[in-house]
């Protein structure tokens, strides 16, 4: 007769606490729940097996006769038809009856019949409530796209939901819907959906938390001498004086006129400017004389 380790089978160590015992079974009973794997034979088997393993090592006299004889347990004293029930004791597998009806002896193997007796403590009607599986979802949207607070409908696993999307998301961040999981178990409550924001960038701006940077190209002429020009911002123009004498790289920071501040309504960040100064071209030979002009001029200044 195989023998069946059931620590293996609850993916625990010997020396594994009731604690340790308790929450590994939770873990892999919800996995392999047949509610929750419809017409899936190996997990319904897998999960007649993590029953087992649990009836035994839940149980600190079971255990203690597992741990004794084991893989020996042919070898053992003459107590593998010992069947000692407490009053009162709920026993692992009743938490599960719900699918199939009671568990029957045949439902356990025969190393545990020949351990611990087919009946398993008989009391099977109590049933443990299970949070239902949280679900994860991810939502592609462009950076226009979260400028402004807008609602969205989705639909996750066969359900609408109405979603307000705050201006302002950061791309990768995820938002808890509570109750819009799985379907709890035994009246347990549902899931929970997590959704995470992919932001993709198609505009000349870069965003960095909540400041947004662009290079703007200015004529040599007006870095030179100065002046005023109109720019492209996220949501119009603005009119930005440019200083005598700017050098290339230079950078000017229009207040406000950056990205939603999350969830703060009417805050915004900062808009940087980087001037790229673009040299002129095809000049003419008037152009030409009077830059030569300059340039004697300047030298003679040394």
């Amino acid at each position: 007769m195989e023998f069946i380790d059931y620590y293996k089978t609850l993916e625990l160590n010997r020396d594994a606490s009731s604690d340790d015992i308790k929450k590994a079974y939770r873990r892999l009973a919800r996995k392999y729940h047949p509610d929750l794997n419809p017409n899936d034979a190996a997990a319904k088997a897998k999960f007649q097996q993590i029953n087992e393993a649990n009836e035994v090592l839940s149980d600190t006299e079971k255990r203690q006769k597992y741990d004794a004889y084991g893989q020996e347990w042919k070898h053992g004293e003459e107590t593998h038809h010992y069947r000692k029930e407490r009053p009162g004791q709920q026993t692992a597998s009743s938490a599960y009856q719900s699918f199939s009806g009671d568990f029957s002896g045949s439902d356990f193997s025969e190393f545990f019949e020949s351990m611990f007796g087919g009946d398993s403590g008989g009391q099977r009607s109590a049933q443990i409530k299970y949070r239902g599986q949280d679900f994860n979802a991810t939502l592609h949207l462009d950076l226009k796209d979260i400028y402004v607070t807008h609602k969205q409908t989705l639909t996750v696993n066969g359900k609408s939901i109405r979603l307000s999307i705050p201006a302002g998301v950061e791309n990768g961040q995820t938002i808890k819907i509570a109750g819009y999981g799985g379907v709890g178990i035994n009246g347990g409550p549902n899931g929970d959906l997590y959704i995470t924001f992919s932001i993709a960038n198609a505009t000349k701006f870069k965003r960095e938390g909540n400041n947004l940077y662009r290079d703007v190209e200015l004529n040599l002429y007006t870095a030179v001498l100065g002046g005023e020009i109109t720019i492209e911002t996220f949501d119009g123009e603005a009119k930005v004086t440019v200083k005598p004498e700017t050098q290339n790289g230079a950078k000017v920071k229009l207040k406000g006129k950056g990205f939603p501040v999350y969830k703060k309504e009417g805050e915004f960040g900062d808009l940087i400017i980087s001037w790229q100064i673009k040299m002129p071209t095809n000049l003419s030979e008037k152009e030409k004389e009077l830059f030569k002009e300059l340039a004697k001029i300047k030298s003679n200044g040394k």
